[in-house]
């Protein structure tokens, strides 16, 4: 008779086996992937994952920066159920359904003041499309004097999302360089990495020289530009560049006073990691157009979407010869099932109190982050919230990184596997962002388990 344990290492080495033989993975070298073990996980609750085989490991980075509430929420598992009794999906084009109109009054409810319309589609990416889309559409409808605002300006070494307009407004290299040849040119401005200063001047000293370049770059290109799309506060994808104090203001008002449109990603900022609903209210800002997804649906299913102001919708309205419609639209757009997820995560942060109760956990977090202050491989550790940059470098006092070839974030992380931390390198930038109702238990032992590893890999 085969035992019950051995029954599991055959059935883990079988998925193993298929999963090698069938998948290709995102962002992934899968060269290597095929030489090595890798996770496959089964089965969640709260902040740990656990895998095929029964080890368990802390998600570090909420599942790729989704996992609000950590996983198998009971609030969220049953408001998926009861829809799932009624319908599973409707289409939105021509139709409605009851929990995309319910959801659609709650974000208007704790977005940026200003913002009253809603557009539903199923990713960051395509959050941020719809968003470019309509401000060069909102343009071009316009009184002809505007027609030739066409263009867009976006951070250097920003990131927005895999396709292709989302890429054309990006800046990372890494990701994008290969794909130049099929995108639209779009304008740069620098930036406001303090740790490695394009201008070589150190904050607060600069008195946002950064933003006073961005501002020459907008006057100059003003009367071309549909808009000016920016990650608020955290550049997450760049390495958790995080924004000096006030350059996110400033943008907001160099974008009214040159009259084009700023839209605000926070796809990856939104619904309380960085401490706020929104970072937007960091800075008391209300952007004409904001994306969110990833957190929507508290890490359930995918859903997204572009809120704008009235102004901008009202732009869309007129006679059906008149063409104005927004000519665009997704299968799932508005999916009851990701609807329903999003009205529980939303109404959780108020019956739980998340964010209130966030404040002494982000207080803590960065407490614990004191221990890599001195370390000599690394440079810098930039928090803002439950969002965590630790960058790595060779040389501490000339900031000089790891070679590409090193993997060293990628040793790292692989040392933290061991551990049970799940988590995931930006290069040289080692990442945490950890569910919001992650315990300081769990936040502590995370700290310790990267700072062990980031030891163990670049000693000697």
């Amino acid at each position: 008779m085969i035992k019950t344990s051995d029954a599991k290492k055959s059935s883990a080495r079988h998925l193993e086996k298929l999963d090698k033989q069938y998948l290709w993975h995102p962002f992934t070298q899968m060269q290597d992937w095929a030489k090595s073990p890798q996770i496959i996980v089964q089965s969640g609750k709260g902040p740990i994952l656990t895998d095929i085989r029964g080890k368990k490991y802390l998600d570090g980075v909420s599942s790729l920066w989704v996992t609000v509430h950590g996983h198998r929420k009971r609030e969220i598992d049953a408001a998926v159920v009861r829809q799932l009794k009624k319908i599973a999906h409707s289409t939105l084009l021509g139709l409605s359904n009851v929990p995309a109109v319910l959801l659609g009054e709650k974000l208007v409810s704790i977005a940026p003041r200003g913002l009253s319309k809603v557009f539903y589609s199923d990713s960051g990416s395509t959050s941020v499309e719809i968003a470019l889309k309509i401000a060069f559409q909102y343009w071009q409808q316009q009184k002809p004097v505007y027609r030739q605002k066409t263009g867009f300006i976006s951070l250097a070494e920003s990131y927005h999302g895999d396709t292709i307009g989302s890429v054309s407004v990006g800046g990372i290299d890494l990701f994008h360089e290969i794909y130049r040849p099929l995108l639209f040119k779009t304008r740069k401005i620098p930036t406001p990495h303090c740790y490695r200063c394009t201008f070589g001047r150190t904050y607060p000293d600069c008195k946002l020289f950064c933003a006073e370049q961005a501002g020459r770059v907008i006057k100059r290109y003003c009367h071309e530009t549909a808009a000016l799309i920016i990650e608020p506060l955290v550049q997450g994808a760049a390495g958790m560049l995080m924004q000096p104090p006030g350059y996110l203001k400033k943008i907001r008002h160099l974008c009214t006073q040159h009259n084009i449109l700023m839209i605000a990603d926070e796809v990856a900022t939104g619904f309380g990691r960085t401490g706020k609903m929104f970072s937007c209210e960091h800075e008391y800002v209300s952007p004409d157009i904001l994306c969110v997804a990833k957190g929507i649906t508290g890490g359930y299913l995918p859903l997204a979407a572009t809120l704008t102001t009235n102004k901008i919708y009202q732009g869309f309205l007129g006679e059906h010869r008149d063409l104005r419609t927004f000519f665009h639209g997704h299968t799932y757009t508005g999916n009851p099932l990701a609807c329903a997820a999003a009205i529980a995560n939303i109404d959780l942060f108020r019956t739980e109190g998340t964010l209130a109760r966030l404040q002494p956990k982000i207080a803590f977090l960065a407490k614990q982050l004191q221990v890599f202050g001195e370390h000599p491989h690394v440079g810098e550790v930039r928090q803002k919230g439950f969002m965590v940059g630790i960058e790595l470098v060779k040389d501490r006092k000339t900031k000089q990184p790891y070679p590409l070839e090193d993997k060293a974030g990628i040793r790292v992380v692989l040392e933290c596997r061991k551990k049970g931390l799940i988590i995931r390198p930006l290069g040289n930038v080692i990442v945490l962002m950890p569910p919001l109702t992650m315990s300081t238990k769990d936040l502590k032992r995370m700290v310790e388990i990267v700072y062990a590893a980031i030891e163990r890999t670049t000693a000697g």
